[in-house]
């Protein structure tokens, strides 16, 4: 059958060799499903997914990614092919996946047609926009709704994708949202947190986590401006440099007469503590746990937020932040778009949010805010993994 205009047009203008053949991993027997993702950001979204498929049906998991990922066992990965029919059917005859799943929207019109001819199950999962892949873009006429065509399901973001989608010819699309997570809640000792908060009793309680140097004064002015509302307000503090605690305790003791316990002495809060310094940062669970507001440290005058923000969403701490997002950008984003954070733009606004948030019912509309996004997802991927497992019993 002859190939349409932008079809040629797409053949004709690829690559003509490639070495990515030579370098692909060796296939583990039985069955096992394509993920694909055009950018690591899109990878970290799949991780959650290819756990799930690996432990609940049994399969070996291919993602294809241009950057290295960080893989567990049954996982393998490999580098996506040069998009041209030659690459696509030595790629799909040498790992003869079950299905393919592709994230976000590349279109990879080559594998997607050979896919097609295969009778290969293809869905598109957390789907925002259709885009050819990066490096082939061009006048291709009809190619991108040829090429959507062939997949037999978007599950798209919102709305506004599944629109997208439509109008570029994808027949199949349902607005599902997003895909769950990998969970961010962080282990703690259980027997340890409630000799806490026995010690605590009823006592507000609030965190700073990741301070470095040149934001300790401004948790410190917080901490003197939240204790005029609350006298029995604890805060708990996590320094970036954990040689500093020793220095912190002292000046805070000398300029402001409080009382400062530090873990890494052994030392515990009592009724007259105002000030913990915790030195271990393999106990961030164990401190968002018990404090109700958690200020995400190095956010307003450091190099960046250093934690990931669903760290405190998902054990129910509501989050203070400043513009310096760090890597985390598009999650504080998420967290703002839900009014599920509170954020702060200078040392004095964050004095103010942590005073209103001592009132305890709004402290915990923002944290139920956060931790229903942390565990938002699930169900779409409960969608996924039923899908896969239909294709693998025959009966998709």
């Amino acid at each position: 059958m002859a190939l349409s205009l932008g079809r040629t047009l797409y053949n004709l203008t690829g690559p003509r060799t490639s070495g990515i053949a030579s370098a692909r991993p060796v296939r583990p027997p039985g069955d096992l499903i394509w993920l694909h993702a055009a950018e690591l950001g899109c990878a970290r979204g799949l991780r959650q997914l290819a756990l799930r498929l690996v432990e609940e049906l049994g399969v070996t998991v291919l993602l294809t990614c241009p950057e290295p990922v960080p893989l567990t066992a049954d996982m393998v990965h490999q580098l996506p092919p040069i998009d041209t029919p030659a690459e696509a059917r030595a790629f799909l005859a040498y790992w003869a996946p079950a299905m393919a799943i592709i994230a976000e929207g590349e279109v990879r019109p080559a594998l997607m047609f050979e896919a097609a001819e295969r009778h290969l199950p293809v869905i598109m999962v957390d789907a925002r926009a259709p885009y050819l892949m990066k490096g082939r873009e061009g006048w291709y006429p009809r190619l991108m709704r040829q090429s959507l065509q062939t997949v037999q399901q978007v599950l798209a973001v919102d709305e506004a994708a599944a629109r997208a989608f439509r109008r570029a010819g994808a027949p199949e699309v349902a607005v599902s949202g997003r895909m769950e997570e990998p969970s961010a809640a962080l282990s703690y000792h259980e027997p340890e947190r409630a000799m806490l908060a026995a010690l605590m009793a009823t006592r507000p309680v609030w965190l700073a986590v990741d301070v470095p140097a040149a934001e300790e004064a401004a948790v410190i002015a917080a901490h003197r401006s939240a204790l005029r509302l609350a006298h029995r307000l604890l805060l708990i503090v996590v320094l970036q440099d954990p040689a500093r605690a020793a220095d912190l305790a002292a000046a805070m003791e000398a300029a402001e007469g409080w009382t400062v316990a530090q873990r890494g002495l052994d030392q515990e809060p009592d009724a007259e503590t105002e000030v913990y310094i915790a030195d271990s940062a393999v106990e961030y669970g164990l401190w968002y746990r018990l404090a109700p507001v958690s200020y995400l440290g190095g956010s307003l005058l450091g190099d960046g937020c250093a934690r990931n923000p669903m760290e405190p969403a998902a054990l129910g701490s509501a989050i203070i932040y400043g513009p310096r997002p760090g890597g985390y950008g598009s999650v504080f984003g998420r967290l703002g778009a839900a009014q599920a954070a509170r954020a702060v733009g200078s040392a004095g606004d964050l004095g103010d949010a942590l005073s209103d948030l001592l009132a305890p019912d709004r402290a915990a509309r923002l944290a139920q805010a956060a931790w229903t996004l942390a565990s938002d997802g699930v169900e779409v991927t409960d969608r996924v993994v039923d899908f896969a497992r239909r294709v693998l019993d025959g009966e998709s």
